[in-house]
């Protein structure tokens, strides 16, 4: 057995030195981070009212009993699912798609991958609005199309009916979110080693061979990186949902929900317990997906 690794002074030094710099970033995330995170889940095991917040009493998980119990917490989580699973993998196939033709060289790439970047750089609740005119049953663009070429014989409705409300949401998000997928991933494309490809390109292997040989698996990584980011963005989605249907149930989100029990309702209790639900959703889910995933495997 090899004997065991006695720590330098020079590594203690830079140890200390980590520590000392990491302390004051770590107090302010638990200051702005931590804190409001304890005080919610506090809440969630009172009766807690936003009209008399001092007057809450100590209910235990009768909040979460009376969540579970809840059938629009169950759609909630339905449409948080599903959302976040379909707008996911369109915006990861279709950003990994992007990221290669973004990172080929050809004549004005750079005019290119700034147009690329523009849906992302416009603020949500902008480009929410901005889809919501185009979506409108009477005004907007897309009816307009689809009547003149013959596909629709009426108006639809596309943020107010049921069947596609969900759908309408998820398209704008995919539009919007694409970027910055193609952009995390382009950054790792641009990290891997060319001497891969020069030698496939000297041994003749097909380009399609090279993607799914040498491409994939080295910007795995990448993927993960940009896939668990975004999922997390998304279970938390919020403001594209409330400002194009204004949280109605048919699309109504895990923080819409909690939203509308903390504000609408004044149920500050029930709100805190969706809300910890949410952060125990998120939770679980990062770990799950680093642990599986074999992105923290140190490799030999």
């Amino acid at each position: 057995m090899a004997a065991p690794q006695i720590k330098s002074e020079l590594t203690k030094s830079r140890i200390r030195a980590a520590w000392f710099f990491l302390i004051p970033a770590l107090i302010i995330l638990f200051i702005v981070a931590g804190w409001p995170l304890v005080r919610t889940i506090s809440f969630s095991l009172t009766d807690a009212n936003l009209s008399d917040l001092a007057a809450a009493k100590w209910i235990g998980l009768e909040n979460f009993e009376t969540l579970f119990e809840d059938d629009d917490w169950w759609i909630s989580v339905k449409n948080t699912l599903v959302f976040t699973v379909t707008s996911v993998f369109f915006e990861t196939v279709l950003g990994l798609m992007i990221a290669l033709v973004l990172n080929s060289k050809f004549k004005g790439r750079g005019l290119v991958r700034m147009a690329v970047l523009v849906p992302w750089a416009i603020p949500t609740i902008v480009s929410a609005r901005m889809w919501g005119w185009m979506f409108h049953d009477v005004y907007g663009v897309f009816n307009y199309m689809l009547m003149s070429i013959g596909i629709l014989s009426k108006p639809l409705a596309w943020t107010a009916d049921p069947d596609l409300a969900l759908f309408t949401v998820i398209v704008v998000d995919v539009w919007k979110t694409t970027p910055f997928m193609s952009l995390l991933m382009l950054a790792g494309l641009q990290m891997l080693p060319q001497e891969c490809y020069e030698a496939a390109r000297v041994d003749g292997i097909h380009p399609i061979r090279v993607f799914f040989k040498i491409t994939l698996p080295l910007l795995k990584p990448a993927i993960v990186v940009a896939v668990i980011f975004r999922t997390l963005d998304a279970v938390r989605v919020f403001d594209l949902i409330y400002v194009l249907t204004s949280g109605s149930q048919d699309t109504m989100s895990m923080s819409v929900y909690a939203r509308q029990q903390l504000f609408d309702f004044q149920n500050i209790g029930l709100g805190s317990a969706a809300s910890t639900m949410l952060f125990l959703m998120i939770a679980c889910f990062t770990i799950f997906y680093m642990s599986f995933s074999g992105f923290n495997k140190e490799k030999d």
